[in-house]
């Protein structure tokens, strides 16, 4: 469906260009949108390498463990069927972890060692508590978005980081309405 809809605005696009005749501006708008998006592209994927590595720094210092062992009360109210020593809440901890300051495309790989854990250890099946982690995850509670930061200051701002107080309140409130709709969704009915 999504290849129909972007197969579509660009239809529109041609024929708008074409009936209003300015195709040479489309063209140039075309070219100068993927440098703009090569260039982005870059520079994210320089951010992500330094924050992949500095949580690679953290797990051999010992920042994880610390992590893990401040996080232990959270995971184990949310997530009570898993140990928060085993693999899985290691993994949960970590990704929240990763959530917490924003690593965004970082925090996938231990979302995904998280939840094959999680089903290794109930059998192979999916169950509430990865359904909760799913949600968790994307309307995750952001103290340094990183990620975004990063795309701010790609893109030319001057303070990249001064919507931290914004963040904190949307990214908070998402998580709570989040994380209620999953646990009145959980009940069983009737």
């Amino acid at each position: 469906m999504l290849n129909w809809i972007w197969a579509g605005m660009i239809l529109v696009s041609l024929v708008c260009a074409a009936a209003t005749g300015r195709m040479e501006a489309l063209s140039a708008a075309v070219f100068s949108g993927s440098q703009r998006a090569v260039e982005l592209t870059f520079a994210m994927a320089g951010a992500m390498a330094a924050w992949t590595g500095l949580l690679k720094v953290a797990e051999a210092g010992g920042l994880t463990a610390l992590l893990n062992r401040a996080l232990r009360p959270v995971v184990r109210r949310l997530f009570p069927r898993y140990e928060t020593d085993s693999e899985a809440g290691r993994a949960i901890c970590m990704n929240i972890a990763a959530n917490l300051l924003g690593l965004g495309n970082a925090a996938t790989p231990m979302g995904i060692a998280a939840m094959k854990a999680m089903a290794r250890e109930n059998g192979g099946g999916a169950d509430r508590s990865m359904v909760r982690f799913v949600v968790l995850n994307t309307a995750s509670l952001q103290l340094l978005p990183t990620t975004l930061g990063a795309l701010r200051a790609a893109s030319g701002s001057a303070a990249p980081f001064d919507i931290l107080p914004a963040v904190w309140v949307t990214s908070a409130l998402s998580l709570l309405a989040a994380l209620a709709a999953c646990y009145v969704l959980e009940k069983p009915h009737g």
